[in-house]
């Protein structure tokens, strides 16, 4: 399929805005621009619900819950226990995994608070600037493995500048689907930067949904 180019270009980024232009940050509540310690907990956390081999919509509803719970520090997630958590993941759609799960979620907390203060900046800072060795840190944390970081690194790029522009797999794949370039520089300029993450997220809903050939027809209306 060749790229599309100019007013279909743009029909098309339009149609897929409109259609899945929800970020999953936004959908779960979290700021993630305001680039505050909890924002950033809840935004890891959801990564690694979302990075399992469980459908978005679970992963979604327990990353819901587990803020719903009030766990949305480190501090308040080391500070509950293991079965609290199996209970709330068990009862969201997590089943499957809530006894592992509520266990990495647990550790994660605690070396968050012994590593960097339950504060996520402070591993930006040690990255220095680096998206590779940003990723490495982060797949330091249990449960977060490439698409983990992908995860997290797919909408913290509205903070962390220095992440930008990135798309994950999934992101670029759908967009190849679609007939828009397939690689993150080149979709960057489709849109404006604050709306990069959204273009992103649009994608991957996309994809999930199976949705390219409804997008498509609507950018033909």
């Amino acid at each position: 399929m060749t790229d599309s180019t100019g007013e279909d270009t743009e029909a098309l980024v339009a149609a897929l805005l409109d259609r899945y232009g929800t970020t999953y940050g936004e959908e779960l509540g979290i700021d993630l621009a305001r680039n505050t310690p909890s924002a950033l907990f809840r935004w890891l956390c959801a990564s690694i619900l979302m990075s399992a081999r469980i459908s978005s919509e679970n992963a979604m509803r327990a990353a819901k819950a587990l803020a719903d719970a009030g766990w949305t520090t480190a501090e308040r997630m080391a500070a509950s226990t293991r079965e609290e958590r199996v209970s709330v993941l068990n009862a969201n759609g997590y089943a499957r995994y809530d006894e592992s799960t509520a266990r990495m979620l647990g550790e994660d907390a605690g070396m968050l608070l012994g590593k960097y203060d339950g504060d996520l900046r402070k591993l930006r800072e040690k990255a220095g600037g680096e998206p590779a060795a940003l990723r490495a840190l982060l797949k330091a944390f249990k449960g977060i493995g490439d698409v983990g970081a992908a995860i997290f690194c797919r909408e913290a790029q509205a903070a962390w500048g220095e992440l930008y522009p990135f798309a994950d797999r999934k992101a670029l794949s759908s967009a190849k689907k679609l007939g828009l370039p397939d690689d993150a520089e080149s979709l960057s300029k489709l849109v404006c930067t604050t709306e990069f993450p959204r273009l992103a997220a649009a994608l991957v809903r996309c994809d999930l949904a199976n949705d390219h050939d409804a997008v498509r027809n609507a950018a033909e209306m």
